[in-house]
């Protein structure tokens, strides 16, 4: 979709609930757009309170062919993973797990105390030359900013202004947060050759006049060079995008593959104890597969 000035794509996200009932905003996968360059997943979780022994729990899973990427903006998450890795996630940070062949996770807020939470969650499909790579997993809790307009812009992924992240991707993206503490205003530079989005998360900023509210993605197609910013009062919003993905995915349960079949292996290899490990110290359960008759039945879409 190449846009024209003025015409968008507005995409309502819907609610989904994850773990032990905690309850997200799930802007892609969507009905009418699976993807956004790479980005083939992007949840919005939070801002909420919670007491004691509540909070986020989603204990071990498997995940192939993609990149789990965590941009914390209150509170904190503990991440445990079959590699040996235990890190816990602060606000203004990045946890980026490549899964390639093969890998699984926990992740939690830390017990004992009463807390907030807010972040958003994002899956990166990889390309066919790197999905079956080694899996690894890196943290980066610096990130470079960008003050403009009186925006603060933090670039999570690619580059802004000749700020590049230091996130280590495998397809050209972009992802950024643009955060007014009150009225600012800025001409946002684009890649033309990229399909952008954007989702707010707090407060209702207008992207080239149009008001976009928490809840829904306004897709922006391609052929944008710049974007016009405005905000009357505080507002944060996620932009995403990158190169059209040439490459068609299958996305089911916590997998991204290329056939039913790759989804198949790698659900009865979960089932059975193979090929993605055991993550040490999670407080909860190992998650159980769907149904594989599901997916037989119906194809991964």
């Amino acid at each position: 979709m190449s846009n024209d000035e003025g015409q968008y794509e507005r995409l309502e996200a819907h609610r989904a609930v994850i773990g032990d009932g905690f309850e997200i905003r799930r802007a892609i996968p969507n009905r009418h757009r699976r993807m956004v360059g790479a980005w083939c997943f992007l949840d919005h979780a939070g801002p909420a309170d919670y007491e004691p022994g509540q909070g986020l729990s989603i204990g071990p899973h498997p995940h192939i062919g993609l990149q789990t990427f965590t941009w914390m903006i209150e509170g904190e998450v503990l991440h445990r993973d079959s590699l040996g890795c235990e890190q816990l996630i602060h606000p203004g940070q990045v946890n980026l797990m490549t899964a390639g062949k093969g890998i699984s996770h926990s992740e939690e807020s830390p017990m004992g105390r009463a807390g907030r939470f807010h972040a958003a969650q994002l899956w990166i499909a990889l390309p066919n030359a790197q999905r079956h790579r080694e899996p690894d997993f890196h943290h980066y809790p610096d990130l470079p900013i960008v003050d403009r307009g009186g925006f603060r812009v933090t670039v999570l992924a690619g580059k802004c202004d000749g700020e590049r992240s230091p996130s280590k991707v495998y397809t050209p993206l972009v992802g950024l947060d643009l955060t007014a503490r009150g009225r600012a205003k800025m001409t946002l530079p684009l890649d033309s050759s990229f399909e952008h989005a954007a989702l707010t998360l707090e407060g209702a900023p207008a992207l080239n006049g149009e008001i976009l509210e928490p809840g829904t993605l306004l897709y922006l197609g391609t052929g944008r060079a710049s974007l016009e910013f405005v905000s009357s009062a505080a507002s944060r919003t996620l932009l995403i995008g990158g190169a059209p993905f040439d490459e068609e995915i299958l996305l089911w349960w916590h997998f991204v593959a290329r056939t039913p079949a790759e989804m198949e292996t790698a659900t009865r290899d979960w089932i059975e104890g193979n090929r993605f490990g055991k993550v040490l110290g999670a407080r909860g359960k190992p998650l159980i597969a769907p149904d594989l008759k599901g997916l037989l039945a119906k194809g991964a879409r």
